[in-house]
């Protein structure tokens, strides 16, 4: 019998046990960045030991070391003297679907969503990922762009629009198009940033992306909440005329470039046409990630595509990439609860790769 106790990430943390393969999460603790949330989880830790009594083979936990969830099941691992087994935040995702659907694999996954530490230490978050068991590889991403500001990029989509103008070599024009939303000397601090490349690491996340679009569109300058620029992108873009966004995505060795997508949203903004630019958006975002998942299965012969991160909340995008990988003969898998398409599932996936990873560690020994 193996027993995997997982810790979840940061944002909407969920701990929880795995006993050959049976799954408990605990409760929903929310994010670790409150006293309460900490020691909410610290205590459903506690919980789920007790129906091992206190034995477990392995703590798996995300791969950024500053999490309070890290930390956990660092200085238990240490305690129990068992293994403590990191797990890439995005294989996390999809490892946890594959839980779910029962699959061994191999399955190439589309992760998508703010923000999850990379196996190379970047701000990783458009991800097509090849998974196999224990095995991962990432076989391609979205275009990354710069985080002028670091996470404070994240709370403000005129950064990221800015850094999408960068991207298109139009960072002449920051100061003229952003200052009068947010005044010249943040528009010009910001520029500086991205021209001189200081405090601006790369992401390749599609959140970003999404507040990179609705920033050049006029959507959202500040955001008070996690997403709050996406939800508005995404009501805009429902039930919106369809058109053929065949050139604003381009896909080369499995690097989906939206930057022609930005490009015409400059455009659509300016002519004050946002619900069409939102629209425009999701249907470039979508099939662009559809070309590359499909490539990627050309390329390894597989036929299911797993679907994983908060991305996935958004029905509209969700929609146009499951019909897109339907009509190239793939089978789309996904959460069957909507709430697991986030952070809330990542504990399932991360036991489900320690599971496999202690399989290999056991069977060289």
């Amino acid at each position: 019998m193996s027993s995997i106790l997982a810790t979840g990430a940061f944002l909407k943390n969920v701990a929880g046990l795995s006993v050959d393969g049976r799954f408990t999460a605990s409760a929903l603790h929310g994010d670790l960045g409150t006293p309460e949330a900490c020691v909410a989880l610290e205590a459903s830790v506690g919980a789920l030991l007790e129906r091992v009594d206190g034995r477990v083979d392995a703590v798996a936990h995300d791969l950024h070391p500053d999490f309070h969830s890290t930390r956990i099941a660092l200085a238990l691992a240490a305690e129990l003297g068992v293994p403590a087994i990191a797990v890439q935040h995005h294989v996390a995702h999809v490892a946890a679907v594959m839980a779910e659907h029962r699959i061994d694999g191999p399955v190439i996954g589309l992760a998508l969503d703010g923000f999850g530490l990379g196996d190379d230490g970047g701000a990783w978050g458009g991800e097509i990922l090849w998974v196999d068991g224990a095995q991962h590889r990432r076989v391609g991403h979205l275009l990354p762009l710069g985080l002028p500001g670091g996470d404070r990029a994240a709370q403000e989509p005129w950064r990221m629009a800015a850094a999408a103008l960068h991207a298109l070599g139009r960072g002449a024009e920051i100061e003229a198009r952003l200052a009068p939303a947010v005044g010249t000397t943040a528009a010009r601090t910001v520029c500086s940033l991205l021209q001189r490349g200081l405090n601006c690491p790369q992401t390749t996340s599609a959140g970003r992306w999404f507040d990179a679009a609705a920033g050049l569109l006029g959507i959202s300058v500040r955001q008070a909440h996690e997403a709050e620029a996406a939800i508005a992108l995404e009501q805009l873009a429902r039930g919106h005329a369809d058109e053929d966004p065949a050139d604003v995505a381009t896909l080369h060795a499995g690097l989906v470039d939206l930057r022609p997508v930005a490009a015409r949203l400059v455009e659509l903004g300016e002519r004050g046409e946002a619900a069409r630019g939102a629209a425009l958006f999701h249907r470039a975002l979508a099939d662009g990630l559809v070309a590359a998942a499909a490539a990627a299965c050309r390329d390894a012969g597989i036929r299911r595509v797993v679907l994983g991160g908060g991305c996935f909340f958004n029905r509209v995008l969700s929609a146009r990439i499951e019909a897109g990988l339907a009509a190239h003969d793939l089978e789309p898998l996904r959460p069957a609860a909507l709430a697991d398409c986030g952070d809330a599932g990542l504990a399932r996936g991360q036991c489900r790769v320690a599971e496999r990873r202690l399989a290999g560690m056991m069977e060289t020994t």
